[in-house]
């Protein structure tokens, strides 16, 4: 199954450090990372910065695509108002395909901001209890996934979130 999660962390550097782990966990055996971002956005930036992974690079352009629509809708695009609004609801359009649904990104815009990172993952075939053990008191916030409620509880407690 393939999964979509967001990572929030209460330091620029946290979301790189998960990547890190993740991508180690993946060189194991542990998860197949489909492909990952990290924004980072440092306290005096006016913007935060992102790094795209392109874990593939048969898959770098559509991935490419992806995470520009969706970083950039979020985190680039002087929205206020009623515009933020309606330019996340024409981006839920692109991304209900995938299991990411208005109110995450909603969530994912409210909750990154200055002094904060996050880590974009899309992932498949993972052993959520080995992988989780990577991941264990690094303190990142759950804050949008298309798993199940089901699936996210395990994911919660195995990740020590």
């Amino acid at each position: 199954m393939t999964t979509f999660t967001v990572w929030k962390f209460d330091d620029p550097e946290g979301a790189q450090a998960a990547a890190s782990n993740l991508k180690q966990a993946a060189s194991e055996g542990l998860i197949t990372v489909v492909d990952h971002a990290v924004v980072s956005w440092p306290v005096g930036q006016a913007t935060p910065t992102t790094k795209q992974a392109h874990e593939g690079e048969w898959r770098g352009t559509g991935w490419g695509a992806f995470w520009g629509l969706l970083l950039g809708t979020l985190f680039f695009m002087p929205l206020i108002g009623a515009a933020a609004g309606a330019a996340i609801g024409a981006l839920a359009k692109h991304t209900e395909a995938v299991g990411i649904d208005k109110t995450q990104l909603e969530t994912i815009r409210e909750q990154v901001t200055v002094g904060t990172s996050a880590l974009f993952a899309v992932t498949q075939d993972g052993d959520i209890d080995r992988v989780g053990e990577r991941f264990h008191g690094m303190r990142g916030k759950l804050i949008a996934t298309n798993l199940t409620d089901a699936e996210r509880s395990t994911l919660l407690e195995t990740f020590g979130s």
